[in-house]
């Protein structure tokens, strides 16, 4: 499994050079379209935000739900998909973005489903088809169940599929360490963090980020001074979440999607 630090190399790699550099641009390899994938809460939406950040790029949702009733019928989407990609193309950098991605090759959409998430899914490699290697427009969709869709389609719109792992030990400690100073904590000796870490196995980046907003109130900062923080206090929050298991996370591993070499 890859560790977060993987992943921001591969984002760096991918997304945010090429994008933010003509000239890296115009002598690395062509990447079309970038997957992220992994388990709810790992911080695949702030990694496209990050993308969109960094290099200047402008975003455009076309999430099924986000065009849900707009530009209706097969003319609609025709007009849709050639105003996005005029746009995209004049205003480059561009950052086009579906999340849940998996939901447009499903192979079956729940009946309770009006959003029409299959609504893109010839559109999409005629899109693909359509940029040049002058265009600095990256594709990116986003997945945290890969595995429920039909893989063909999935694995053949994006070239790249990066798997964004559950923060491991490592991880965990600086996020806690980095979340509870920015949230105005204070990190003392009654703050035993390395046991803060070990219970948070299985929490992602999220679930660490609520704990701290809920345990850190304006309220509690205000007695941090005479009532120092504790590692227990924590533990409420994070029993309120459901974590990770790691049967979730292994699916990733032993599914279709190692059809193409995860990365």
């Amino acid at each position: 499994m890859p560790s977060l630090s993987d992943v921001r190399q591969l984002v760096a790699l991918y997304g945010i050079l090429p994008l933010g550099s003509q000239a890296v641009h115009e002598k690395a390899p062509f990447i079309k379209s970038l997957l992220l994938a992994g388990p709810r809460g790992t911080g695949k939406r702030s990694l496209v935000h990050a993308i969109c950040t960094e290099t200047g790029a402008n975003l455009f949702d076309l999430t099924a739900s986000n065009i849900s009733s707009k530009y209706p019928g097969k003319s609609g989407l025709t007009m849709l998909m050639h105003l996005v990609l005029k746009v995209a193309r004049n205003l480059q950098p561009s950052v086009i973005l579906i999340n849940d991605a998996e939901r447009t090759w499903l192979k079956k959409v729940p009946k309770t489903d009006k959003t029409d998430p299959k609504r893109l899914k010839k559109e999409i490699p005629k899109m693909l088809k359509g940029l040049k290697p002058e265009d600095r427009i990256l594709f990116v969709g986003t997945s945290r169940c890969p595995f429920e869709c039909e893989m063909k389609g999935l694995t053949g719109a994006f070239q790249k599929i990066v798997l964004i792992p559950r923060p491991d030990y490592a991880s965990r400690h600086l996020l806690w360490n980095s979340l509870i100073i920015k949230q105005n904590g204070i990190i003392t000796q009654h703050l035993d963090v390395s046991s803060l870490t070990k219970i948070s196995d299985g929490y992602t980046q999220k679930h660490i980020v609520t704990a701290c907003q809920q345990v850190l109130s304006e309220r509690r900062v205000s007695q941090l001074a005479k009532r120092p923080l504790t590692a227990a206090e924590f533990v409420p929050s994070l029993a309120r979440i459901d974590p990770i298991y790691k049967e979730e996370e292994e699916a990733f591993k032993v599914s279709s999607l190692l059809s193409k070499p995860l990365i």
